[in-house]
């Protein structure tokens, strides 16, 4: 490709709308652009490494024995309402009626529509087990769209589906999954870390997610040196610890804590520190009011508690005037005692003694309350958030916590579609049995931000020569001067019959803004024509290293391809 003949309108100021460095540097090297919130589009240098990480996802799904096909987008709404995901979804799915009056939704993921194929295709119980997959655009109204493909409205994801007939060939599938995903990010360049997941309204058992570290990831993932163990704040499971608190239990008493509502506040009030209080928080689940407690020091892990009470559809606080009512008293002075909704304590509060709560009466507390005595817990279980120096659920050392880019998801579903679209087999033994399902998906878009988020340096982007819009770039630094443009056809020449993906920058500008916009899209290798192409030399740059180098142009032209082959 030729520069003259491509379009690329970098863009020297950062645009307004940007947020994080792989916005910054994805709208400024023109590989996208806005069209509203949350919705792009790809320009050529975009497109050109989003077809490339596609393709190491393809060559990488296939080698693991999965099928491509590709599904509507536009999809009958039968299928989720049978699931029970119709609701579940709610305003974040995108849905439609047709002229008829027939409910549609743009897909936000295709559980159900890959598991109906299965159901109207497969005849025999020969032809399990059976993974398929596509690369496919997915559609989410997110309520707060921001740092540009990183959550957007419209992204492309790989999403891939196994069907098995027996628990060890779902364990099976899985592990194949779990290779091939480690496989496709190590040929990405991401440096990436797998943690134990939570599998939300995907539902099943086993789920893990892989996950880039970064300081802008929406994601919080905990993680320990010692041992390897990593899981995402959702997930990662926290051992109580002791503190110490009065022997005996004292005497209950109410006190006057006037316009004091928060454990800060309660704190300063009492001259005590927050680990003496126990904070109790009344949520809406579903159609009933829970009270949830965790030690004032804590934060209550909503996902944990949600999977605990069984919730269908999403878990809210309560509305204040709602917790008024439950509790005669105003928000902030809510407490376990004499309250007649079911109570879910984490595993810390259980082994607290003479410790405060409020007393459900605005501007009181009570202290020297303890369980069993004077209330009693529905439910005693984790759902505190695990936080850094924490010890390892698995060897217990100190946990390290991070924020981190989802890149990919795996699950095993189990029979969770299955069984609600009714998808059965008879075996080899003739009896009927409920087909065994996984799910694994990777964000294609968000890895094209994560690489970048990983790879870059004040000029610009830096990716893998795997990834990158192209491989090598040839520079002459005068294009109107006849001997260098000669040498740059040669170079550029060669390289593209040697199957290199090569771009030739022929336009008539200066050699610095050739060299900025060839550090800006990110380009592995840089060689260029200059005033000693006379005498056969021209300067070989890595755009990862700072330093140039002069070499003879056969010497340069080896160099590139002996380092694009073994980076791809």
């Amino acid at each position: 490709m030729r520069m003259k003949n491509l379009l690329v309108p970098t863009l020297r100021e950062v645009p307004a709308e940007a947020e994080i460095t792989s916005h910054k540097l994805m709208l400024r090297a023109a590989y996208i652009r806005r069209m509203a919130a949350g919705i792009y589009s790809y320009l050529p240098l975009g497109l050109r490494t989003l077809k490339k990480v596609e393709k190491i996802i393809r060559e990488e799904m296939d080698r693991a024995g999965a099928q491509e096909l590709l599904m509507p987008a536009l999809l009958p709404a039968e299928a989720y309402q049978s699931s029970g995901r119709w609701e579940v979804f709610g305003p974040s799915m995108f849905k439609m009626k047709d002229r008829y009056g027939r409910d549609y939704c743009l897909g936000p993921t295709h559980e159900e529509p890959f598991t109906q194929t299965v159901i109207d295709e497969v005849r025999s119980y020969k032809e399990y087990p059976m993974t398929l997959y596509q690369i496919q655009t997915k559609y989410r109204d997110e309520g707060r769209p921001r740092f540009g493909l990183m959550r957007s409205r419209e992204f492309i994801m790989k999403d891939a589906y196994s069907f098995d007939l027996t628990e060890a060939g779902l364990d099976e599938s899985y592990k194949k999954m779990y290779n091939a995903y480690c496989r496709i990010f190590e040929r990405l360049g991401l440096d990436f870390t797998i943690v134990d997941a939570d599998s939300g309204a995907m539902g099943g058992s086993g789920s893990q997610e892989f996950m880039v570290k970064s300081p802008v990831g929406e994601d919080s993932i905990a993680y320990c040196d010692a041992c390897g163990y990593a899981a995402n704040y959702e997930k990662a499971a926290c051992i109580p610890t002791e503190k110490d608190f009065p022997e005996g239990e004292l005497a209950l008493e109410k006190i006057k804590t006037p316009e004091v509502h928060t454990i800060e506040e309660l704190v300063e009030f009492m001259g005590t520190e927050p680990y003496v209080f126990a904070k109790t928080i009344i949520y809406k689940a579903d159609d009933k009011y829970i009270a949830a407690m965790v030690r004032g020091d804590r934060e209550i892990n909503e996902v944990k508690l949600k999977n605990l009470v069984g919730c269908v559809d999403d878990l809210e606080l309560a509305a204040p005037s709602v917790v008024r009512e439950l509790t005669n008293a105003q928000v902030g002075f809510a407490g376990p005692v004499g309250l007649d909704i079911p109570i879910y304590a984490d595993l810390e509060v259980a082994k607290m003694r003479n410790f405060i709560v409020g007393a459900n009466v605005t501007d009181f507390h009570y202290k020297n309350v303890n369980i069993h005595r004077d209330f009693e817990p529905t439910v005693t279980a984790d759902i505190r958030v695990i936080t850094n120096g924490d010890a390892c659920p698995k060897c217990g050392q100190p946990i390290k916590t991070a924020q981190g880019i989802e890149v990919g998801h795996i699950f095993k579903l189990g029979t969770k579609y299955s069984k609600a679209l009714g998808l059965t087999c008879t075996d080899e033994s003739g009896k009927p049995a409920t087909v065994i399902m996984g799910c694994y998906g990777i964000g294609v878009t968000r890895c094209m931000s994560a690489a970048i988020e990983q790879g870059n340096d004040e000029n610009g982007i830096i990716l893998p020569p795997s990834i990158a819009p192209f491989e090598v770039i040839v520079i002459p630094v005068n294009a109107k001067e006849e001997e260098q443009m000669q040498l740059a056809e040669k170079i550029y020449t060669e390289l593209k019959n040697a199957g290199i993906d090569a771009l030739l920058d022929d336009r008539e500008e200066r050699a610095g803004v050739k060299f900025k916009d060839a550090d800006l899209i990110g380009i592995p290798v840089r060689i260029v024509v200059g005033k000693k192409c006379g005498n056969g030399i021209v300067e070989y740059k890595l755009r990862k290293n700072p330093d140039t180098v002069e070499m003879t142009v056969s010497e340069a032209i080896e160099r590139a391809k002996t380092y694009i082959r073994e980076n791809l």
